[in-house]
């Protein structure tokens, strides 16, 4: 672990093991809440295809990936090795840690065995919409991610003129919401978690956004005016 992380660590954990008897959504917002005002740090992790993949954990700066990483391995965790473990089991396929293991798109959560989370978009709104996507390959030509396949996947999502307050109202705090991406080769350009607060409903996300620029919360409803539509991922626990 980099710099002070494994202090960070020590402190997250705690404030897990508090809400460890709690229900998911609460500890969740327990743990993803440690982070706000993080800063935010893109590029944290280390691997490709003519470099050895290294499991990184760097607490101390996040992008909306590793974000979400943390946080799920967190939820799982009680104390350091478990989270070590658990977080190998949430950022890579078969607990390999290898760069063509990596789950380098937001749906391998859902896609890979064992799951990490339920797609449960289509569930959400009868306006969803299911488009074939070809992950890696991008629209213009060439692959996103070199030395890694292109993956065939059906992908929903809810248009962001179509979630309303009933698509709101069946979201649970601790899903994650992934902003629709309209190349091909992505499936979400972005991840954050949602979260019912008593301000209103607010995505929890790293945002690399100059105003910003570390974990905050934005009003959902505002974030989504900004993006084509979402993807929502639920947690398996």
């Amino acid at each position: 672990m980099a710099g002070r992380s494994d202090e960070i660590l020590q402190k997250l954990l705690s404030a897990r093991n508090s809400a460890a008897g709690e229900e998911l959504s609460t500890r969740s917002e327990a743990v993803s809440r440690q982070f706000l005002g993080v800063q935010y740090r893109a590029n944290t992790l280390i691997g490709s295809a003519e470099h050895p993949e290294e499991l990184v954990v760097e607490l101390e700066g996040v992008d909306c990936f590793t974000y979400a990483d943390y946080v799920e391995a967190l939820k799982r965790s009680d104390d350091r090795e478990q989270f070590i473990d658990s977080l190998i089991e949430v950022r890579y396929k078969d607990g390999v840690v290898g760069f063509r293991n990596r789950k380098h798109f937001f749906t391998d959560w859902s896609a890979a065995t064992p799951a990490i989370a339920t797609d449960v978009t289509a569930e959400l709104s009868a306006k969803s919409v299911a488009v074939t996507k070809h992950l890696n390959r991008k629209d213009s030509g060439g692959m996103y991610l070199p030395g890694l396949p292109e993956v065939s996947r059906q992908v929903a999502f809810i248009p962001g003129a179509d979630v309303d307050d009933t698509v709101v109202e069946a979201l649970r705090t601790g899903d994650y919401i992934g902003a629709y991406a309209d190349d091909g080769g992505l499936d979400v350009t972005h991840v954050g978690i949602f979260v019912d607060t008593p301000d209103g409903p607010v995505i929890r996300n790293a945002s690399s956004l100059r105003a910003n620029n570390k974990v905050v919360d934005e009003p959902l409803f505002d974030y989504v005016r900004t993006i084509p539509g979402i993807v929502v991922l639920r947690p398996t626990q």
